[in-house]
């Protein structure tokens, strides 16, 4: 007889003592359970609204973890899970829409489709994600921390928290990221400025 799944929690108090499994376990059920909320979002919210990654992403936490938060350790697993769940739901939203040839207006999509809006064009979504892939060779926490504030939506305070690093080392490495990060999409790998300019100084 197999094994009964593992709860979030257990995978993540299994993620924390070092079982690597527990990581991939774990992206699944954030992912599944970011795109349950986002349908469940998008059918109480008016056309051209934006879903918060911030909330969704605390809103799964509470759903799939409940009361038994297991302290900041873990939760920055989690957090760290549901930034690249995010990214993948919002890169693939982009895909479809960059797909799309007719005029600019995006068609509805069916019941097992999520579209989580965010504020950057498709384009800049997808010149992002190649952007971070190349980060993410070169320097994986820098990588993550794009993906903890930009999909997740998380406070540097948080990132801190969740990376187990100071802030003043976020703001240090923020910097150095939003510079080669702005450099690279507006240098030929992509368009504007798809973090923003609140963005730019700190995350």
């Amino acid at each position: 007889m197999a094994a009964p799944p593992r709860t979030v929690t257990q995978l993540l108090a299994t993620l924390a003592a070092g079982d690597k499994q527990a990581a991939a376990d774990l992206l699944p059920l954030v992912y599944e359970e970011l795109r349950r909320l986002a349908k469940s979002r998008l059918s109480k919210t008016p056309p051209g609204q934006t879903l918060q990654a911030t909330a969704l992403v605390h809103e799964a936490y509470l759903k799939l973890v409940g009361e038994a938060d297991p302290g900041w350790e873990n939760r920055g697993h989690f957090f760290a899970a549901a930034a690249r769940a995010m990214r993948d739901i919002l890169v693939d939203q982009a895909r479809r829409k960059a797909s799309v040839k007719h005029g600019g207006e995006f068609r509805r999509v069916d019941a097992d489709e999520v579209e989580v809006s965010i504020d950057a064009p498709a384009t800049d979504l997808l010149a992002l994600d190649q952007a971070l892939k190349r980060l993410e060779r070169d320097d994986e926490r820098k990588a993550r921390i794009v993906e903890l504030r930009y999909f997740a939506g998380l406070s540097r305070e948080e990132i801190a928290e969740a990376l187990g690093v100071t802030t003043r080392t976020i703001d240090r490495e923020w910097r150095y990221v939003i510079a080669r990060l702005h450099k690279e999409l507006s240098g030929g790998h992509g368009g504007g400025n798809t973090l923003g300019d609140d963005q730019r100084s700190r995350p």
